[in-house]
C-alpha cells in the first residue's frame, strides 16, 4: 500500500442522504473511495445506496479494499426498542440481546456493517442528556448489559448474515461531565476511573467487541482523543484489545479548541500517536499525515498498526469476500416477531415506583376510563432519542391506543390537558372533567425525545411545562389514577409522588410502548423492572447515587455537623434497584460457602466464595423479582463505597413459590484499585458485609472475613 492509501484507510467521512446542493461529504466520499483513500462512511443506509458507493472502492480503486459502513443503531433500526436506560431497568441481559439481534438483522439488510453502540458509559449525572443511552449509574450492571449487547449485535461470528460489528463508546469517562453539560470536562481519579468507568469497557473487550470509540471529553486534563494512557496502555496493553479505535464526530479536529493542539497537523500527530486509528469526519490525518510521517512526528510502525487493525475488522466482517448487500433482502418494515420482542422488552423495562391502595392494576371491566396528559395519544416521542430510521416511518403505539385495546368494552375518553412544554393551562378544565366522569384515569406525562440524548442536558429535571400542575388538578377530581412517566432520564418526581396514588416509570418505550404499558397497567404483565439509576428528591441534591462513600461524618438526623441538607429530607426519592410489584417477595437464608477465606487465595489463587439466598413470592399472583447482591468493605486502605452491586438475577416466581439464587465473589468483587496508574488491584484482609434483597437498601445481611 502507498502512504496515501494507508492514510485513506484511516479516514471516515459522513454521508448526507439528501442529494443536491449542500450534500455534505458525498462527492468527496465517492472520489476518495475510487482513489483508494477512504476506509469508511457513516450515516449511509439502503442496500442499493451502499452498494453504489461500495463499487467505487471495490471496482475502481487500485487495491479494491471495501468500505465499512457505520451507523448509530442505538435501540433499534426499523423496530424501536426502549431507550438503553430503560433496558437497564429490566435487569435482564436477554432484553438487551433481543434488541441487538433484531436491530442487527434489520440494519444489515440495509447495508450497515457497523453500529456505534453499545454506550458503555456509567453515569451518575441525570442532567446529562446522554444518560438515556447507557445502562445507568452502576458499573457492574452496565458491564453485564454492555457485554450482552455486544454479543447480540455480533454473535459468535459477525461476518454471518444478520450480524454487525459493535463499538463500545465513549472511551472513557464521558458520563461524568461537570455540571451535567455534554462534552464537558471530566476530572476523575485513577481509582474511580478503574473501578467505575472502565469495567464496562473491559467487559465489552472480553465479549469480543470489534471497535471502541474515543470520547469527546478530557480525562484529568488530557482529551480522550489524545490520551495515550487510556487508549494505549489500558485499552491495548492491559485489556488486550485487538480491534480499532475510531474517533468521535470531528473529535480529532476538536483537539484544537481543547487547547492541546495548535493546528490540524498537531491534532493528527497527537490523536494517531495516542491510539485513535480511524478519524471520523474531520480530515487531519489525510491532510497532514504524509508530511508528519516525513518529519518523524508520526512513525511508520504506528501507521501500519492502525491500518492493520482496520483491515483486520474488515476481514472479520467478511467484506473482502462479500462487499455487497443483497438488495432483494432489504427488510421493509418491522416484522410481527420484532414487534413482539419490542413489546415484551418495553413491559419488562417498566418500573412501578408507587402503588398506594392497590390503584394498579386497573380492571379490564372498568366501565369508564380517562386517558389525559400531553403524551397520552403521542406516537412519536415514545420512540425516544437516537431512534433509528424506523421512527420516521412507523408511528409508535400510543398509550391511548394501548388502553383501548386492553379494555375494549370500556368507554375511554381522552383530554390532553396541556402540552409537554409551555405554560398554557387552558386544557386543564377539560382534563379534570374527563377524570370526574370516569371511574379511573391514566395520566401520561414526561419529556419529549429531544429533551434527552446528545446535546440535550437539562439544568432542571423536573417535569417540563405545567405537567405537575395538571396532575394536581387531576388529583382534585377524587378518582383513582395512575401517572405514567415517559422520559429518557430519571426525573425529579417529588411534586408528582405527593399527589398521585400510583406512578409507573415507562421511560421512552419504543414502537410497541403503548401496548406494553397497557399490559402492565391492566396486569397482563406484573411489573418487574427496577431502577438502574437513583431518582433524586431535588435537582440541588445532585449528584446522588447509592454507591457513595461514607465520609467521616455520615448522616445523623440528631447531629447538625453531619453530611446532609438543611432543607431536604435525607436520601433519594427512589433508590437504585427500587421497583414494586403486584405481588410481594421475602428473603431468607443468606449463606456463604465459607465464612472466612484467605485474602491471598482470593487475590492470587482465584479462590471464590459462593453466596446463596432464598427468595419467596409471598403474594397471591405470579411475578418477577430482581434479586440483588451488594457488598461493603468495612475497613480498607482507601475509603470504599457504602455498597457495591456484585450480582443480580431476575427470577419469575409463581404465588407461594421460592427459589435459592446463587452468586460467586472473587477478586474483582472483593478488591479495589489504587491510584497507581499501572492499575494496582488490592484485595485486603478484613470484614465484608454482604447484603441481599430487592434494592440497594436491602437489609438481609451476613459477614465474610478475609484473613
Amino acid at each position: 500500500m502507498t502512504v496515501e492509501e494507508k492514510f485513506g484507510q484511516l479516514q471516515q467521512l459522513t454521508w448526507n442522504p439528501d442529494t443536491g446542493p449542500g450534500e455534505g461529504q458525498n462527492e468527496k466520499a465517492r472520489e476518495a473511495a475510487a482513489q483508494g483513500r477512504l476506509g469508511s462512511v457513516l450515516n449511509i443506509t439502503g442496500a442499493k445506496e451502499c452498494n453504489d458507493l461500495q463499487r467505487f472502492a471495490v471496482e475502481e480503486s487500485r487495491l479494491g479494499i471495501p468500505l465499512v459502513f457505520g451507523l448509530d443503531v442505538i435501540h433499534g433500526f426499523l423496530t424501536t426498542f426502549p431507550v438503553p436506560l430503560a433496558q437497564g431497568a429490566s435487569f435482564d441481559p436477554a432484553v438487551v440481546t433481543a434488541d441487538a439481534q433484531v436491530s442487527a438483522r434489520e440494519a444489515a439488510s440495509w447495508g450497515v456493517h457497523w453500529t456505534f453502540a453499545p454506550m458503555a458509559d456509567v453515569s451518575r449525572e441525570p442532567r446529562w442528556g446522554r444518560i438515556a443511552e447507557g445502562s445507568g449509574e452502576d458499573p457492574y450492571l452496565t458491564a453485564e448489559l454492555t457485554a450482552a449487547k455486544v454479543r447480540g449485535f455480533q454473535g459468535d461470528d459477525y461476518s454471518q448474515e444478520g450480524r454487525i460489528a459493535a463499538c463500545a463508546k465513549h472511551f472513557v469517562g464521558y458520563g461524568f461531565p461537570e455540571g451535567g453539560r455534554d462534552y464537558n470536562t471530566v476530572d476523575i481519579s485513577e481509582r474511580r476511573l478503574r473501578d467505575i468507568a472502565l469495567p464496562p469497557f473491559k467487559a465489552a473487550v472480553e465479549a469480543g467487541v470489534a471497535t471502541v470509540m474515543a470520547s469527546f471529553n478530557t480525562v484529568n486534563g488530557v482529551p480522550a482523543h489524545a490520551n495515550r494512557h487510556t487508549l494505549d496502555r489500558i485499552l491495548h496493553e492491559e485489556f488486550g484489545f485487538d480491534g480499532f479505535v475510531v474517533g468521535d464526530y470531528n473529535g480529532v479536529q476538536e483537539l484544537i479548541p481543547h487547547g492541546v493542539a495548535a493546528d490540524g497537523a498537531d491534532a493528527a500527530a497527537l490523536a494517531l500517536g495516542a491510539g485513535v486509528d480511524m478519524e471520523m469526519v474531520s480530515t487531519t490525518y489525510a491532510d497532514h499525515g504524509k508530511k508528519l510521517l516525513e518529519s518523524g512526528r508520526i512513525d511508520m510502525e504506528r501507521l501500519d498498526d492502525a491500518v492493520t487493525r482496520i483491515l483486520r475488522i474488515k476481514a472479520r466482517l467478511g467484506l473482502f469476500e462479500n462487499p455487497y448487500t443483497d438488495e432483494d433482502g432489504e427488510i421493509a418494515k418491522p416484522t410481527e416477531s420484532a414487534r413482539e420482542h419490542a413489546r415484551k422488552a418495553a413491559a419488562r423495562c417498566a418500573v412501578l415506583l408507587k402503588n398506594d391502595d392497590r390503584t394498579l392494576p386497573l380492571g379490564k371491566d372498568t366501565a369508564r376510563l380517562a386517558v389525559v396528559g400531553p403524551l397520552g395519544d403521542d406516537t412519536q416521542e415514545l420512540h425516544g432519542t437516537w431512534a433509528g430510521p424506523g421512527s420516521r416511518k412507523f408511528p409508535a403505539v400510543s398509550v391511548l391506543e394501548g388502553v383501548k385495546k386492553a379494555a375494549p368494552e370500556a368507554k375511554v375518553t381522552f383530554a390532553r390537558g396541556c402540552e409537554v412544554t409551555g405554560k398554557d393551562t387552558g386544557g386543564f378544565e377539560e382534563a379534570e372533567a374527563a377524570v370526574r366522569a370516569a371511574d379511573a384515569a391514566v395520566v401520561v406525562v414526561g419529556e419529549k425525545a429531544s429533551h434527552s440524548g446528545e446535546a440535550a442536558s437539562r439544568s432542571d429535571i423536573t417535569l417540563p411545562g405545567v405537567q405537575e400542575e395538571l396532575i394536581r388538578r387531576v388529583a382534585k377530581a377524587g378518582k383513582p389514577f395512575a401517572v405514567v412517566v415517559l422520559a429518557g432520564r430519571p426525573l425529579v418526581l417529588s411534586g408528582i409522588v405527593e399527589h398521585a396514588p400510583a406512578v409507573l416509570a415507562g421511560w421512552h418505550p419504543g414502537l410497541e410502548g403503548g401496548n406494553a404499558l397497557a399490559d402492565v397497567l391492566f396486569g397482563d404483565v406484573n411489573p418487574g423492572g427496577r431502577l438502574p439509576v437513583t431518582f433524586p428528591r431535588a435537582v440541588g441534591q445532585l449528584a446522588w447515587y447509592y454507591a457513595h462513600e461514607n465520609t467521616g461524618r455520615p448522616y445523623d438526623p440528631d447531629d447538625k455537623y453531619t453530611s446532609k441538607y438543611l432543607d431536604l429530607a435525607h436520601g433519594p426519592l427512589f433508590p437504585f434497584g427500587h421497583g414494586l410489584s403486584y405481588t410481594t417477595f421475602g428473603y431468607s437464608r443468606l449463606a456463604l460457602s465459607e465464612k472466612s477465606v484467605s485474602a491471598r487465595a482470593v487475590r492470587d489463587g482465584g479462590a471464590k466464595v459462593r453466596v446463596t439466598v432464598r427468595v419467596e413470592n409471598t403474594g397471591r399472583r405470579a411475578g418477577d423479582e430482581v434479586v440483588q447482591l451488594y457488598i461493603r468493605d468495612k475497613v480498607a486502605s482507601i475509603a470504599q463505597p457504602v455498597r457495591r452491586l456484585r450480582g443480580f438475577e431476575r427470577v419469575a416466581l409463581k404465588a407461594g413459590e421460592s427459589r435459592t439464587v446463587g452468586f460467586e465473589l472473587g477478586a474483582d468483587d472483593l478488591g479495589f484499585h489504587t491510584n497507581d496508574p499501572s492499575g494496582e488491584l488490592l484485595v485486603e484482609a478484613g470484614e465484608f458485609e454482604i447484603y441481599a434483597g430487592g434494592s440497594s437498601e436491602a437489609e438481609l445481611r451476613t459477614v465474610l472475613t478475609l484473613t
